[in-house]
């Protein structure tokens, strides 16, 4: 079963190809192979690179 790469969780919903969102801590993220690639999702629907956020931004 697929977990959350960022808070553990198995509350995954499918967007896409690859392409997933978590409903815990509502973030996106894609899986290519053994690449994860994680997205915060803004308030427009614009995804954001977590890693690209400052720590203030995160809460």
């Amino acid at each position: 079963m697929l977990t959350c790469p960022v808070c553990g969780e198995r509350g995954i919903g499918k967007v896409g190809v690859e392409q997933y969102y978590c409903w815990e801590c509502c973030v996106e993220f894609v899986m290519k192979g053994s690449e994860v690639k994680v997205y915060n999702v803004l308030d427009d629907g614009t995804l954001i690179q977590y890693s690209e956020l400052s720590p203030t931004a995160q809460t």
